[in-house]
């Protein structure tokens, strides 16, 4: 909604101009943002800018994630005698709401080395398949408590 909103400022204030040209339209957009920074406590949700940086805050928190478990895959894998202890653990969450715990699950899925196998009907714990216990469901907890955290400030007000 607030988006929308800034952006109908910002052609508005485009349209009122002289010159129609994106600097135009990008000086409207700031001027939006103003508006809408000083009417935030009238919106029931928050200021859109900082859910949009608390997004790309869990993009790059995930790619790094992703990078990290790549190597450490790549390492088991090019190791002349592969020495992996393959399980299934329990990892205890405390994100509520389908939208959270679907997100955990997807984020913890797509990064190398490990699979969450299945959620409990509670929402509270994953079951997730390591490449190595060892090893991975170290990472897997401290990527766990990472994501969480990026996950609230995304989707809690």
């Amino acid at each position: 909604m607030q988006v929308l909103i800034n952006l109908f400022i910002g052609v508005l204030w485009m349209f009122l101009q002289d010159n129609w040209g994106l600097l135009t339209f990008f000086s409207g957009y700031l001027f939006g943002l103003l508006v809408l920074f000083i009417l935030r406590r009238y919106f029931p949700t928050k200021f859109y800018p900082i859910t949009l940086f608390a997004i790309m805050q869990l993009v790059v928190l995930f790619f790094y994630e992703l990078f990290i478990s790549s190597i450490t895959v790549v390492r088991q894998v090019i190791r002349p005698r592969i020495n992996v202890t393959p399980g299934i653990f329990t990892l205890k969450t405390e994100l509520e709401g389908d939208l959270e715990v679907i997100l955990l699950a997807l984020l913890l899925t797509l990064t190398p080395g490990s699979v969450v196998v299945e959620v409990s009907p509670d929402n509270k714990k994953f079951y997730i398949h390591a490449m190595d216990i060892p090893e991975s469901s170290d990472a897997v907890i401290r990527s766990t408590t990472r994501f969480e955290a990026a996950i609230k400030k995304v989707t809690r007000p």
